[in-house]
């Protein structure tokens, strides 16, 4: 076994669930390489101290930029907010450090482009954040559609919905402006990294993107909300499948409606992130009277799943698939092969999201580049 520093940016929600996780994963997974927190770094020092004694880093850095230079830091963890991310990649990139960034990639396309420019300039490992569609549910999904158990898929569904700002008495506050703030920029990058996991490219797409409600209550009075609440995007896949996503942060009674149906000649699967340890798979066989959806209770059995319990139906939750994350990204840097999904998978999302947008403004059909 090998050490390697460890440098977190980031100290919130996100930062605490991957400190947690470099934490625990030696343990969990034994893997080759044993992380240690080395340094992590905030929205000021006095933030990254408080944050580095809670967590147990070595040290608190003064900015992103001393993190990144510190030579004891080996690999940077990138969980701060989409406007940082490209600076503190392509720093890193620079420095010869492997990246794993939080979702999306970037604040914007061209935030991604360049910053798979970087990585791919650099040579080193490289990997973003995408941690729902590595539960073992839908990791076995994955196997279940690779292995072709409900024939040619015929139709695509997918939704990411939440209800953290259903209710339109809520203030205002900085998730209520900026474009990369919105449901599109927020929430949908789960959703459509999880669709091209599953169904492969997206060809072409329609959308429609809309503020619910125009206007929450300021200090002063109503403020306009000059970003999105949800969306709607009809997609065809390249396979010639058709599909459907649904995004929305006002869904008023979901709370991680991350969910997906799968049609196909041969049966159909379900699943939904409210029940992150179940699948449910109808096969199209034996007397009509008798077929129903399965509900298929996640256990040793299916990938991941082993290391953290070896009771079936005893369930991962939300840390656990952070701690997934954490092995794979290792395992890149200790293997130097690239484990999905990398910043190009990443730069997949982002150009969906940016063509959704340019449908939504013209109502037209939109191809997606490749």
């Amino acid at each position: 076994m090998t050490d390697i520093g460890i440098g977190l940016v980031g100290g919130g929600y996100m930062g605490k669930a991957h400190a947690v996780a470099y934490s625990a994963v030696g343990a969990v997974f034994d893997t080759q390489l044993r992380p240690r927190l080395e340094v992590i770094a905030a929205t000021s020092e006095a933030s990254a101290q408080r944050y580095a004694k809670a967590y147990g880093f070595s040290r608190a850095a003064r900015d992103w930029q001393d993190l990144v230079a510190d030579p004891k830091v080996q690999a940077v963890v990138i969980a701060s907010p989409q406007s940082t991310h490209r600076a503190i990649a392509e720093a890193a990139f620079a420095a010869g450090k492997p990246v794993f960034c939080e979702k999306p990639l970037g604040a914007s396309l061209e935030d991604a482009e360049a910053m798979i420019a970087a990585a791919e300039a650099s040579g080193v490992p490289n990997m973003i954040g995408f941690n729902y569609v590595r539960t073992p549910a839908t990791q076995f999904v994955r196997q279940l559609l690779a292995d072709g158990v409900i024939g040619q898929i015929t139709w695509f569904r997918g939704e990411h919905t939440e209800d953290f700002l259903a209710d339109p008495t809520l203030p205002a506050t900085w998730r209520t402006t900026g474009r990369a703030t919105g449901c599109m920029g927020d929430l949908a990058p789960h959703p459509v990294n999880c669709m091209l996991a599953l169904m492969g490219p997206v060809t072409e797409l329609s959308a429609r993107i809309e503020t619910v409600h125009a206007t929450r209550p300021g200090p002063n009075g109503p403020v306009k909300v000059d970003n999105d609440d949800q969306a709607q995007i009809m997609l065809r896949f390249t396979s010639g499948v058709m599909g459907h996503l649904f995004i929305s942060r006002v869904a008023t009674g979901r709370k991680m409606g991350y969910a997906y149906e799968i049609h196909g000649t041969k049966g159909s699967i379900r699943f939904d992130q409210e029940d992150q340890n179940a699948v449910h798979l109808y096969r199209a066989e034996g007397p009509e009277a008798t077929r129903g959806f399965t509900r298929i209770l996640t256990g040793p059995q299916h990938p991941d799943y082993l290391a953290f319990c070896q009771g079936p139906g005893h369930g991962t939750g939300y840390q656990d698939q952070i701690i997934i994350e954490a092995k794979d990204f290792l395992q890149a840097i200790a293997t130097g092969k690239p484990v999905w999904p990398t910043f190009r998978d990443g730069l997949a999302v982002s150009r969906i999201i940016d063509t959704a947008f340019k449908a939504s403004d013209d109502g037209r059909w939109h191809a997606v580049p490749q």
